[in-house]
């Protein structure tokens, strides 16, 4: 509980911080920072597969809906027909990623970078479809610079494998209690 605490008080810091950095500097990093520290946390935090490739997953599912929101502006209806086809083109492009991977690019990761961006830019984009290609790199810069600093600030303090690995809602073996306290009262006396 106490790594959870600290990690809970390190993104609140960071998250604080760029808003105030983007203020300061007038990056207008404010309507995506909740977003991106969070994605960026859920990257650091789940145990699942090489922080790398967690990494390549999100930006593959980035490049993915940025495509999509591409395909939306210069190709397909501006219709639900349209939207559809751009949704199941984003979608199925974050499967054959992970799929192509062959299991090292987790798929939930993907589906994190496509969603993030739409997250960050759906609005922006339904007010001028035409202006796609500045204003998509513009929410695209912000949403990656807050969901690196979610990330490292998570990653500079995120519990360990093992605790985090622990099935939840799962009642602790004996053992592991035993050995907890056994490591607390060495680390005690190290300390």
């Amino acid at each position: 509980m106490r790594k959870t605490l600290l990690v809970g008080m390190v993104l609140v810091v960071a998250a604080v911080l760029v808003v105030m950095v983007s203020a300061a500097l007038d990056l207008e990093l404010d309507s995506v920072v909740l977003l991106g520290i969070a994605a960026g946390a859920v990257l650091a935090l789940v145990p699942d597969r090489a922080p790398l490739a967690r990494l390549a997953g999100f930006f593959g599912g980035f490049v993915a809906a940025w495509i999509g929101y591409l395909l939306r502006a210069g190709v397909l209806p501006d219709s639900a027909g349209g939207r559809a086809v751009a949704v199941a083109i984003v979608i199925a492009l974050a499967v054959v990623l992970a799929a192509a991977s062959l299991g090292r690019v987790p798929l939930w990761s993907t589906l994190l970078g496509a969603g993030a961006l739409a997250g960050a830019y759906e609005y922006t984009y339904a007010a001028a479809p035409p202006e796609v290609m500045a204003t998509s790199v513009s929410a695209a810069t912000a949403l990656l610079l807050t969901v690196a600093v979610g990330f490292l600030a998570t990653a500079a303090v995120a519990p360990d494998g093992e605790e985090a690995t622990r099935r939840p809602f799962m009642p602790r073996r004996r053992e592991d209690i035993a050995n907890d306290r056994l490591e607390d009262l060495m680390m005690g006396d190290n300390q």
